[in-house]
């Protein structure tokens, strides 16, 4: 079993504290609002790698089921059956899938760091929209159809995303360069 340095929790508490804070930073859009949590987890992945970035973004989440309030609509275990309890239990394959990824690339390039957030998000996605779906018609009785929540719970999402894909994409490959990896 491999214990985590010093220099590892202190990583690994710097992106929780950055997916928190990004989880209250709210950019409105039109009738929707956006945070920054989808670009820290994304960026969890890449700079830390795939064990830390899983641990960071995993001790987040169990962060939030122990009642701390670091979710959108605060937190406590029962937050398990909020429809987008999905979304934050993909968070934690996809900074594993993204680190796992460019840790594998001959090169680091941008594009590199890109598909790695892309595949992330497609993880995301399907994890969160099926979650979602289940949870709404199955568990809080609040039927919505299929169709529906992939209109809204995706292909609504997808440019902002996508935007915050190649953000993370740039400030991985800046992190990279300039020695922060880890």
């Amino acid at each position: 079993m491999n214990h985590l340095s010093v220099r590892e929790i202190v990583l690994c508490g710097l992106f929780i504290a950055l997916i928190t804070a990004g989880t209250f930073i709210r950019i409105p859009v039109g009738a929707d609002v956006y945070t920054l949590q989808f670009m820290f987890t994304l960026l969890a992945g890449l700079v830390l790698g795939a064990r830390l970035g899983a641990i960071a973004v995993g001790a987040y989440v169990l962060l939030g089921l122990l009642g701390v309030p670091v979710f959108a609509s605060g937190g406590g275990p029962a937050y398990v059956l909020q429809p987008t309890f999905g979304y934050l239990l993909a968070f934690i394959l996809q900074a594993w899938f993204c680190g796992f990824c460019v840790r594998r690339f001959p090169v680091v390039s941008y594009s590199g760091l890109l598909m790695a957030n892309l595949g992330g998000m497609v993880i995301v996605y399907v994890i969160g929209i099926a979650w979602f779906y289940l949870v709404s018609n199955y568990v809080i009785a609040a039927p919505i159809p299929l169709w529906t929540a992939i209109l809204y719970c995706g292909v609504l999402q997808a440019l902002p995303d996508f935007l915050l894909c190649l953000a993370a994409a740039a400030i991985g490959l800046r992190c990279y360069k300039s020695g922060v990896w880890a």
